[in-house]
């Protein structure tokens, strides 16, 4: 049954805009604020796939091999990883954040089906709107062992190709709450706004 007091919010945007810090302060303000009453489903793919890459199975191994080309994994995996979460964790009377999912069209149409499914009204896309130049400098000076010169522009160059005609998907939908969120501001000023708008 739809409550319009339980929030969905998808946070999608460039490597390194900040989509991980800014849905950790929102799910913070969920369990806090006046929306407490209602627990928190947070789904993050990003740590998902770094934690799925370091089992022993045959799908492990293949999917570390993509991640240490830095190319996008295949849309059966991606979806899988939000999708079995769904399946798995998904309560009645729950807000839903996921960070970092979809990230193509394919899979933005089954996010789509899957909100349907399960009731959620006009979902919330927070779009962390960062330049290549910003989300460049940004990944370089956090240090990550996957953050090298070849990986990020790599990254930066499926975003442009595959990302971003997602966003554009959401972006157009009408069933979607689209955020367009300037990201290269302070990280409490961006929260304070994402609230606001939400």
């Amino acid at each position: 049954m739809f409550d319009p007091n339980l929030l969905t919010v998808l946070f999608i945007g460039r490597s390194g805009c900040g989509k991980g810090t800014q849905s950790g302060l929102l799910v913070k303000y969920l369990e806090a604020g006046n929306r407490a009453l209602a627990p928190v489903l947070y789904i993050e793919t990003g740590a998902r796939f770094r934690d799925f890459i370091k089992r022993d199975s045959f799908s492990s191994q293949l999917s570390q091999k993509i991640m240490a080309t830095d190319d996008l994994q295949p849309s059966f995996l991606s979806t899988w990883m939000w999708a079995n979460e769904f399946i798995e964790k998904m309560e009645e009377g729950q807000h839903l954040v996921v960070d970092g999912s979809p990230r193509k069209p394919a899979e933005a149409l089954t996010m789509a089906s899957a909100l349907r499914f399960y009731g959620r009204h006009r979902p919330a896309v927070v779009h962390l709107n960062v330049s290549r130049e910003w989300s460049h400098k940004h990944l370089l000076a956090r240090g990550r062992a996957d953050d090298d010169v070849a990986g990020i522009e790599k990254r930066l160059n499926w975003f442009d190709e595959e990302v971003v005609p997602t966003i554009d998907f959401f972006k157009n939908d009408p069933n979607f709450l689209f955020l367009d969120i300037d990201g290269e501001r302070p990280i409490e000023v961006i929260h304070q706004d994402i609230i606001a708008r939400l």
